[in-house]
Protein backbone atom coordinates (compact mmCIF):
# COMPACT_ATOMS: atom_id res chain seq x y z
CA UNK A 1 0.00 0.00 0.00
CA UNK A 2 1.19 3.40 -1.14
CA UNK A 3 0.61 5.35 2.12
CA UNK A 4 2.35 7.39 4.64
CA UNK A 5 -0.66 8.33 6.79
CA UNK A 6 -1.17 7.96 10.14
CA UNK A 7 -4.78 8.06 10.38
CA UNK A 8 -6.66 5.26 11.00
CA UNK A 9 -10.48 4.30 10.83
CA UNK A 10 -12.96 4.43 13.91
CA UNK A 11 -13.63 0.47 12.93
CA UNK A 12 -10.18 -0.21 13.31
CA UNK A 13 -10.13 1.95 16.36
CA UNK A 14 -12.75 0.65 18.01
CA UNK A 15 -11.42 -2.53 17.54
CA UNK A 16 -7.84 -2.20 19.11
CA UNK A 17 -9.74 -0.85 22.23
CA UNK A 18 -11.53 -4.29 22.45
CA UNK A 19 -8.56 -6.20 21.90
CA UNK A 20 -6.31 -4.18 24.10
CA UNK A 21 -8.57 -4.04 27.45
CA UNK A 22 -9.70 -7.97 26.91
CA UNK A 23 -5.55 -9.15 26.51
CA UNK A 24 -4.10 -6.52 28.85
CA UNK A 25 -6.68 -4.72 31.17
CA UNK A 26 -8.45 -1.18 30.35
CA UNK A 27 -5.24 0.75 32.40
CA UNK A 28 -3.23 -0.25 28.84
CA UNK A 29 -5.91 1.46 26.76
CA UNK A 30 -5.36 5.30 25.37
CA UNK A 31 -7.22 6.55 22.64
CA UNK A 32 -5.00 8.24 19.77
CA UNK A 33 -5.00 10.35 17.48
CA UNK A 34 -1.72 11.36 15.25
CA UNK A 35 -0.94 14.29 13.31
CA UNK A 36 0.72 13.81 9.74
CA UNK A 37 2.53 16.11 7.75
CA UNK A 38 0.94 18.25 5.47
CA UNK A 39 2.24 16.45 2.14
CA UNK A 40 1.14 13.13 3.44
CA UNK A 41 -0.72 10.80 1.39
CA UNK A 42 -3.85 10.76 3.86
CA UNK A 43 -6.17 9.10 1.45
CA UNK A 44 -5.13 5.75 2.14
CA UNK A 45 -5.40 4.87 6.11
CA UNK A 46 -1.80 3.32 7.88
CA UNK A 47 -0.72 0.63 6.96
CA UNK A 48 -2.45 -1.65 9.45
CA UNK A 49 -3.59 -5.53 10.05
CA UNK A 50 -7.28 -6.02 8.78
CA UNK A 51 -8.43 -8.14 11.83
CA UNK A 52 -6.87 -7.84 14.77
CA UNK A 53 -8.03 -10.89 16.20
CA UNK A 54 -5.52 -12.30 13.89
CA UNK A 55 -2.38 -11.99 16.34
CA UNK A 56 1.13 -12.95 14.44
CA UNK A 57 1.08 -16.38 16.92
CA UNK A 58 -2.08 -17.35 15.77
CA UNK A 59 -1.44 -17.60 11.95
CA UNK A 60 2.63 -18.10 12.55
CA UNK A 61 1.91 -21.94 10.84
CA UNK A 62 0.72 -20.19 8.00
CA UNK A 63 3.10 -17.87 6.80
CA UNK A 64 6.65 -17.98 5.68
CA UNK A 65 9.17 -16.79 8.33
CA UNK A 66 9.64 -13.55 6.70
CA UNK A 67 6.19 -12.99 6.46
CA UNK A 68 5.64 -13.66 9.97
CA UNK A 69 8.29 -11.22 11.02
CA UNK A 70 6.51 -8.53 8.90
CA UNK A 71 3.30 -8.92 9.78
CA UNK A 72 4.39 -9.30 14.19
CA UNK A 73 6.77 -5.48 13.26
CA UNK A 74 2.74 -4.31 11.45
CA UNK A 75 0.49 -5.70 14.38
CA UNK A 76 2.37 -5.10 16.85
CA UNK A 77 3.00 -1.61 16.22
CA UNK A 78 -0.71 -1.11 15.43
CA UNK A 79 -1.86 -2.21 19.02
CA UNK A 80 1.01 -0.42 20.80
CA UNK A 81 -0.31 3.26 18.71
CA UNK A 82 -3.45 2.78 20.93
CA UNK A 83 -1.74 1.93 24.33
CA UNK A 84 -0.91 4.01 27.34
CA UNK A 85 2.39 5.35 28.15
CA UNK A 86 4.93 3.71 29.66
CA UNK A 87 5.79 5.09 33.12
CA UNK A 88 9.59 5.44 34.50
CA UNK A 89 10.78 6.64 37.63
CA UNK A 90 13.55 8.89 36.75
CA UNK A 91 16.81 8.78 38.98
CA UNK A 92 19.85 11.38 38.77
CA UNK A 93 22.82 10.89 41.24
CA UNK A 94 25.59 13.73 42.18
CA UNK A 95 28.68 11.91 44.36
CA UNK A 96 31.64 14.07 45.33
CA UNK A 97 34.20 12.51 45.99
CA UNK A 98 37.53 14.82 47.08
CA UNK A 99 37.65 17.54 44.64
CA UNK A 100 35.48 15.42 42.07
CA UNK A 101 31.65 15.48 41.57
CA UNK A 102 30.28 12.36 39.64
CA UNK A 103 26.84 12.21 38.10
CA UNK A 104 24.70 9.57 36.91
CA UNK A 105 21.38 9.23 35.38
CA UNK A 106 18.73 6.31 35.10
CA UNK A 107 15.49 5.75 35.39
CA UNK A 108 13.08 2.51 36.40
CA UNK A 109 9.99 1.29 35.13
CA UNK A 110 7.17 1.44 36.63
CA UNK A 111 4.31 0.67 33.84
CA UNK A 112 5.22 -1.03 30.62
CA UNK A 113 1.85 0.40 28.96
CA UNK A 114 2.75 0.24 25.01
CA UNK A 115 6.46 -0.88 25.80
CA UNK A 116 4.90 -4.22 26.41
CA UNK A 117 4.35 -4.78 22.33
CA UNK A 118 6.92 -2.59 20.82
CA UNK A 119 10.29 -1.14 22.13
CA UNK A 120 12.80 0.82 19.96
CA UNK A 121 15.68 -0.40 19.76
CA UNK A 122 17.68 2.82 21.77
CA UNK A 123 15.31 2.92 24.53
CA UNK A 124 16.69 -0.45 25.88
CA UNK A 125 19.58 -0.13 27.64
CA UNK A 126 18.73 2.49 30.11
CA UNK A 127 20.95 2.39 32.94
CA UNK A 128 19.81 1.02 36.16
CA UNK A 129 20.53 3.12 39.51
CA UNK A 130 19.79 1.79 43.18
CA UNK A 131 18.32 3.82 44.90
CA UNK A 132 19.89 6.52 47.27
CA UNK A 133 18.96 8.33 50.19
CA UNK A 134 20.97 11.93 49.97
CA UNK A 135 23.93 11.92 52.33
CA UNK A 136 24.19 7.88 51.73
CA UNK A 137 27.97 6.97 51.49
CA UNK A 138 28.60 5.17 48.17
CA UNK A 139 32.43 2.71 48.14
CA UNK A 140 33.62 2.48 44.89
CA UNK A 141 33.81 -1.52 43.74
CA UNK A 142 36.31 -0.70 40.63
CA UNK A 143 37.58 2.20 38.16
CA UNK A 144 37.54 1.64 34.66
CA UNK A 145 39.75 4.11 33.12
CA UNK A 146 38.41 5.15 29.17
CA UNK A 147 40.06 7.51 27.12
CA UNK A 148 37.34 9.23 24.15
CA UNK A 149 37.73 10.78 21.20
CA UNK A 150 35.39 12.84 19.02
CA UNK A 151 34.11 10.65 16.45
CA UNK A 152 32.64 11.66 13.04
CA UNK A 153 29.12 11.45 12.12
CA UNK A 154 28.08 7.78 11.77
CA UNK A 155 27.02 6.96 8.23
CA UNK A 156 23.47 6.42 7.14
CA UNK A 157 22.13 3.40 6.86
CA UNK A 158 19.16 2.17 4.94
CA UNK A 159 17.15 2.58 8.00
CA UNK A 160 18.78 6.22 8.91
CA UNK A 161 18.45 7.38 5.37
CA UNK A 162 14.65 6.61 4.73
CA UNK A 163 14.02 8.44 8.05
CA UNK A 164 16.16 11.33 6.79
CA UNK A 165 14.45 11.78 3.69
CA UNK A 166 11.16 11.69 5.35
CA UNK A 167 12.32 14.62 7.97
CA UNK A 168 13.31 16.75 4.90
CA UNK A 169 9.84 15.87 2.89
CA UNK A 170 11.31 14.09 0.21
CA UNK A 171 10.33 11.31 -1.60
CA UNK A 172 7.39 9.09 -1.07
CA UNK A 173 7.34 5.65 1.02
CA UNK A 174 7.17 3.69 -2.60
CA UNK A 175 10.33 5.28 -3.33
CA UNK A 176 12.43 4.88 -0.77
CA UNK A 177 13.39 1.38 -1.74
CA UNK A 178 13.89 1.90 -5.71
CA UNK A 179 16.04 4.88 -4.53
CA UNK A 180 18.36 3.04 -2.52
CA UNK A 181 17.95 -0.15 -5.22
CA UNK A 182 19.15 2.47 -7.58
CA UNK A 183 22.28 3.91 -6.36
CA UNK A 184 23.57 0.33 -5.20
CA UNK A 185 23.64 -0.78 -8.39
CA UNK A 186 25.15 1.99 -10.34
CA UNK A 187 27.73 1.83 -7.54
CA UNK A 188 27.61 5.06 -6.35
CA UNK A 189 27.47 3.58 -2.83
CA UNK A 190 28.43 0.45 -2.06
CA UNK A 191 27.52 -1.86 1.99
CA UNK A 192 29.99 -2.41 4.11
CA UNK A 193 28.40 -3.81 7.51
CA UNK A 194 24.95 -2.15 7.38
CA UNK A 195 26.35 1.02 6.59
CA UNK A 196 25.98 2.92 3.06
CA UNK A 197 29.90 4.10 2.02
CA UNK A 198 30.26 6.49 -1.22
CA UNK A 199 32.68 4.95 -3.39
CA UNK A 200 34.54 6.65 -5.92
CA UNK A 201 32.32 6.76 -8.67
CA UNK A 202 29.76 7.96 -6.54
CA UNK A 203 32.02 10.96 -4.80
CA UNK A 204 33.09 11.81 -8.86
CA UNK A 205 29.04 11.98 -10.05
CA UNK A 206 27.94 13.80 -6.98
CA UNK A 207 30.72 16.81 -7.65
CA UNK A 208 30.05 17.01 -11.22
CA UNK A 209 26.07 17.02 -10.30
CA UNK A 210 26.53 19.82 -7.90
CA UNK A 211 28.23 21.63 -10.06
CA UNK A 212 26.24 21.33 -13.33
CA UNK A 213 22.88 21.47 -11.65
CA UNK A 214 22.91 23.80 -8.62
CA UNK A 215 19.38 24.61 -8.91
CA UNK A 216 18.11 21.33 -8.51
CA UNK A 217 20.67 19.10 -6.87
CA UNK A 218 20.22 20.41 -3.32
CA UNK A 219 17.89 19.10 -0.19
CA UNK A 220 14.92 21.48 -0.65
CA UNK A 221 14.32 20.81 -4.16
CA UNK A 222 12.20 17.83 -4.23
CA UNK A 223 10.39 18.56 -1.45
CA UNK A 224 9.25 22.33 -2.98
CA UNK A 225 8.74 21.02 -6.47
CA UNK A 226 6.22 18.23 -4.88
CA UNK A 227 4.46 20.78 -3.24
CA UNK A 228 3.82 22.82 -5.90
CA UNK A 229 2.80 20.19 -8.24
CA UNK A 230 0.45 19.44 -5.55
CA UNK A 231 -1.00 23.15 -5.62
CA UNK A 232 -0.72 23.04 -9.40
CA UNK A 233 -2.88 20.04 -9.56
CA UNK A 234 -5.50 21.88 -7.37
CA UNK A 235 -5.58 24.86 -9.47
CA UNK A 236 -4.08 26.69 -6.99
CA UNK A 237 -1.28 27.82 -9.07
CA UNK A 238 -0.39 28.16 -12.21
CA UNK A 239 2.87 25.85 -14.09
CA UNK A 240 5.68 27.86 -14.89
CA UNK A 241 8.13 27.97 -17.81
CA UNK A 242 11.15 26.64 -15.43
CA UNK A 243 8.77 23.70 -14.18
CA UNK A 244 8.00 22.99 -18.04
CA UNK A 245 11.72 22.91 -19.25
CA UNK A 246 12.62 20.70 -15.74
CA UNK A 247 9.63 18.21 -17.11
Amino acid sequence: MRTDSTRISEVARSAAKKHIEAVYGPNYYENRYYKTKADSQDAHEAIRPTYVELTPDSIKDSLTPEQFKLYRLIYNRFIASQMANAVFDTIAVDIDCNEYNFKANGQKLKFKGFMTLYVEQEEENDEQIPLLEEGEEVKKEKLMPKQSFTEPPPRYTEASLVKTLEENGIGRPSTYSPTITTILERRYIEKEQKQLVPTELGKVVNSLLIKSFEDIMNVDFTAEIEKDFDNIAERKRRMEKNYKRIL
